[in-house]
């Protein structure tokens, strides 16, 4: 582990691995030290803003012990989810397998939000599941809202209509993201999520 300055109010944990990230971010996120602001975990860091001195704020990061079992301790979200995406015949020819093994995979998983970015509610999904999926050579210029997609280790949904280059193998009605709802964004950090096929009753 590193600790590195991010400006002067913030300071930038370097961990080894997502799996740390997630045990670190569950820890702090437990029991922040005093003054803390914000907690932003990331794929191999947490930053971590305060009001306070940079200093204490150090030595109470390096005291952080990572909590066991961070994966399955958040709030547990079940999305239903139909299996009709644009690429899932090619994700299940990048996995060798049939279509409806790609969807029971994909819905035996129970996905932990590892940390959230790219467009506001989007989270980046991980699961304990060996996964990993190219990104599309060519990315699509329009990606629909509430679309659910794949791309290396991670799955996500689109919270609104944007470009994206992920894999797209369905789609739910479930607003992910909704600014006039408390709160706005229904995944964050630590959240579990499991897809639900919507097809299959």
């Amino acid at each position: 582990m590193r600790i590195l300055p991010a400006g002067d109010r913030a300071l930038l944990v370097e961990l080894a691995d997502l799996d740390e990230v997630l045990g670190y971010y569950a820890a702090l996120a437990a029991a922040p030290p005093a003054d803390v602001v914000d907690i932003v975990p990331a794929a191999r860091t947490v930053l971590v803003t305060t009001r306070g001195s940079l200093e204490v704020l150090s030595r109470s990061l390096l005291a952080v012990t990572p909590a066991d079992g961070s994966r399955s301790a958040g709030s547990l979200l079940e999305l239903p989810v139909t299996y009709d995406g644009e690429d899932l015949r090619d994700v299940a020819r990048m996995l060798s397998c049939s279509v409806d093994e790609v969807i029971a995979r994909h819905c035996g998983e129970e996905w932990t939000v590892a940390f959230c970015g790219f467009s506001p509610g989007f989270g980046y999904l991980t699961g304990a599941g060996e996964w990993d999926i190219a990104r599309r050579e060519s990315p699509r210029t329009k990606v629909p809202a509430g679309a659910v997609a794949l791309a290396g280790e991670f799955s996500g949904v689109y919270p609104r209509e944007s470009p994206g280059g992920w894999q797209l193998i369905g789609r739910t009605t479930v607003r992910i993201f909704d600014q006039d709802r408390d709160p706005a964004a229904l995944f964050h950090p630590g959240r579990r999520v499991r897809f639900v096929d919507a097809g299959r009753g």
